[in-house]
C-alpha cells in the first residue's frame, strides 16, 4: 500500500507540472496575441505620429475656419472659413474612425503654437484679420501637404496611407484657395 500513495503523488505531481507548463504557454500565447507588437494591426510610430499631427492640424483648421466665418471682412474669407470647418471636420471624423479601429489616440486639441496663432489672429479686425488668416492658411496647408504626402508615400499602415492619399487633393485645393484670398492690408 505504500507504493500506491507514491504513485498517486507522482501522478499528481506530473499532472500539476503539465498543467502549470501548459497554463504558462497558454498565458504566454494570450499575451503575445493581445500585444500590439504581435497583432497584425500594429501601427508604426511614424503612422501613430501622423495620426496625432494630422488630427491636431485638422482641429486647428476647424477652429480658424469658425473664426473666419465670424470675423472675416471679405465674403471670400468667410466662405473659405466655412469650407475649412466642413472639409476638416469630415476628414477629422474619417481619421478618427480609422484611428479608433486601430486603438491609436487622436489629438483632442490643436497644437499649442496653432492655438497661440489663432489667438493672435482673433485679436485683429477687418483687412488685418483677413491678411493674417490668409497667411496662416497658406502656411498651414503647405505644412500639412508635406505631412500627408509623406504618409501617402511612406506610411506603413494601408488604411492611413489610403486616407492620406485620398485627402491630399482636397488639401492642395485648399492651398490654392488660400493663396487666392484677398491680401488685406
Amino acid at each position: 500500500m505504500t507504493r500506491y500513495p507514491s504513485r498517486m503523488l507522482a501522478l499528481a505531481a506530473a499532472t500539476a507540472i503539465t498543467l502549470a507548463t501548459s497554463g504558462g504557454v497558454f498565458a504566454q500565447e494570450a499575451v503575445q496575441t493581445n500585444s500590439p507588437a504581435a497583432s497584425s494591426g500594429a501601427v508604426s510610430p511614424a503612422d501613430a505620429s501622423f495620426v496625432k499631427m494630422a488630427s491636431a492640424a485638422g482641429l486647428a483648421e476647424v477652429s480658424l475656419g469658425k473664426l473666419a466665418t465670424e470675423k472675416g471682412q471679405s465674403d471670400a474669407v468667410k466662405t473659405f472659413g466655412q469650407a475649412m470647418v466642413d472639409d476638416h471636420t469630415k476628414a477629422g471624423d474619417e481619421l478618427k474612425g480609422i484611428a479608433d479601429g486601430k486603438s491609436i489616440p487622436v489629438s483632442s486639441a490643436p497644437m499649442a503654437a496653432d492655438v497661440q496663432a489663432a489667438d493672435a489672429i482673433g485679436k485683429k479686425d477687418g483687412a488685418a484679420f483677413d491678411a493674417a488668416f490668409k497667411a496662416k492658411m497658406v502656411a498651414d496647408h503647405e505644412k500639412v501637404i508635406k505631412l500627408f504626402t509623406k504618409e501617402s508615400t511612406s506610411g506603413k499602415d494601408a488604411d492611413l496611407k489610403t486616407f492620406a492619399t485620398k485627402t491630399l487633393p482636397t488639401l492642395k485645393h485648399h492651398l490654392q484657395m488660400a493663396k487666392a484670398l484677398p491680401a488685406g492690408k
